[in-house]
């Protein structure tokens, strides 16, 4: 069985930045353990998985995996498998994907690039027992999130750059998204962002993880819009906005391979 395959850097306006996803279009779902083989070969961040939506809601169904495990919520998978779509069909400006845990996206055409709608997942102060330490850091505003987010907060973008994890006691604390920010120093905001817990130990650039981030920002900005950048080793920049109950992503992508999965019969 050949299955069509992409890889697409998300967040990204030249090859070798941003984040990595594979997007993987079907005719009809596979075996929860055929795709979770599959993200596994991939090895990416994550791997998008795309079934056309029989409902009157949605374009098309949409779920990710890691190697390890399938997730609830990726934003640059999303934002890869929009411009996947739209790229094949220069007729149309938006696609509407229905998920299992995060709702309704949306991934339309802006400019030279795409907006992605996600829903805000404004944080709430909370002591993380063992995140401070598994960081590193010995003194931090935290924040969480209910749906699996820790959010620390450092006095500047150079505090971000150098945080080392212990990863391992980092997974020890539970499923979550790390995420680690400040006042950016060439953007109004920056952050990195780990999950070894699900086999991730940093992440380049994370969609989901700015579904808290801008919910934050904008309160403590006085705005709703902003520019942030992700300062891993690859990089990505993220453009912010709140909308009620949504944020707005902004950001390009481009297409690194194009080809077939060749899948046992």
């Amino acid at each position: 069985m050949k299955l069509p395959f992409a890889q697409i850097d998300a967040f990204a306006s030249a090859p070798f930045t941003g984040n990595s996803a594979a997007v993987m279009p079907l005719d009809a779902w596979l075996d929860d353990a055929v795709l979770q083989a599959i993200a596994m070969e991939n090895n990416l961040a994550e791997t998008a998985f795309l079934v056309p939506d029989d409902s009157d809601e949605a374009d098309y169904e949409l779920r990710w995996f890691t190697p390890t495990t399938e997730v609830a919520l990726c934003g640059h998978a999303t934002l890869a498998s929009g411009h996947y779509l739209l790229n094949a069909n220069s007729e149309t400006d938006r696609v509407v994907f229905r998920t299992r845990k995060a709702g309704l996206l949306e991934v339309r055409r802006d400019g030279d690039g795409y907006a992605m709608a996600l829903p805000a997942y404004p944080p709430e102060p909370a002591e993380v027992p063992g995140l401070l330490e598994a960081l590193g850091i010995e003194e931090a505003q935290t924040l969480r999130h209910a749906n699996g987010y820790d959010l620390t907060v450092l006095d500047s973008a150079e505090a971000v750059r150098a945080v080392e994890p212990d990863f391992r006691a980092l997974a020890q604390i539970g499923d979550t998204l790390n995420i680690v920010t400040a006042p950016g120093d060439d953007t109004d905001v920056v952050s990195r962002v780990f999950a070894p817990a699900a086999g991730i130990d940093e992440d380049p650039v994370t969609g989901s993880a700015h579904c808290v981030l801008t919910p934050y920002w904008a309160e403590r900005l006085g705005r709703e819009a902003f520019a942030a950048y992700q300062a891993s080793a690859r990089g990505g920049h993220v453009q912010c906005g709140l909308a009620g109950d949504m944020v707005i992503l902004g950001g390009n992508c481009v297409t690194v391979i194009e080809g077939a999965f060749l899948l046992p019969d």
